[in-house]
């Protein structure tokens, strides 16, 4: 098998691109997570701790990431960080669902929160970019755990924009439920990419794919493979 892969002079960039990604990924969200749960508590909105927690679980997944492209050899550690990643999306997932039907069932009653809505808003605006920045450079390094961790990212603004508008129709229409409904498709979605993440099944060389590869190498340094080409 014969995988296009970056000179590495290019690997080299990419690598170093991916890093400053994931630093400053981890260093929004820590001040997101702060601010989110502060607010939340203040208010007692479910939906805004649940977001705030939510950034602790993105600054998991990019730290796992940021780890792994500290090593010599990044490619070797994709399976137990894509594994972390996917830990954290069935956390996500669990923390929703779980907020969610507190929320659908009055145990929570959300209050007016102008942080919050602010905060919402200004993540729905960084973390697709942030999420389009990583998942493109993950995918010409051929790396499925910066992929994976770019739709961990995604999943973040999906959430942002969720809370948004369940924050804003509750201050406007008092509809507290919103968020919560939303909330649940977003559980849905990450338990989904949580299994592509855990199987290695991404838009990025799979790590399969990698293992494949290595093995079709080493066939070819065989003596009997270089023997079969010399005739």
């Amino acid at each position: 098998m014969s995988l296009a892969t970056p000179a590495p002079a290019r690997r080299a960039v990419l690598q170093r691109r991916i890093r400053w990604i994931v630093a400053g990924t981890i260093g929004y969200n820590v001040v997101e997570a702060i601010i989110a749960i502060a607010a939340g508590s203040v208010a007692s909105s479910t939906a805004l701790i649940a977001f705030g927690l939510d950034s602790v679980v993105e600054v998991l997944s990019a730290a796992a990431v940021a780890w792994q492209f500290t090593r010599t050899d990044p490619q070797r550690y994709e399976a137990p960080t894509l594994r972390v990643i996917a830990i954290a999306f069935f956390a996500l997932a669990g923390y929703v669902t779980v907020s969610s039907v507190l929320s659908l069932t009055g145990a929570v009653t959300p209050e007016h929160s102008g942080l919050g809505i602010a905060l919402a808003a200004v993540s729905l605006a960084v973390m697709p970019a942030l999420s389009w920045l990583e998942r493109r450079t993950g995918i010409e390094l051929g790396s499925a755990s910066a992929v994976a961790d770019s739709k961990q990212t995604l999943i973040c603004s999906y959430l942002s924009g969720a809370v948004l508008l369940g924050l804003l129709f509750n201050s406007t229409l008092g509809w507290s439920w919103a968020d919560a409904v939303a909330g649940l498709v977003i559980a849905g979605f990450a338990v989904r990419e949580g299994l592509e993440a855990w199987n290695g099944d991404t838009c990025a060389t799979p790590v399969g794919m990698l293992l494949d590869a290595d093995v079709d190498v080493d066939a070819d340094a065989a003596p009997g493979a270089r023997d079969s080409r010399e005739r």
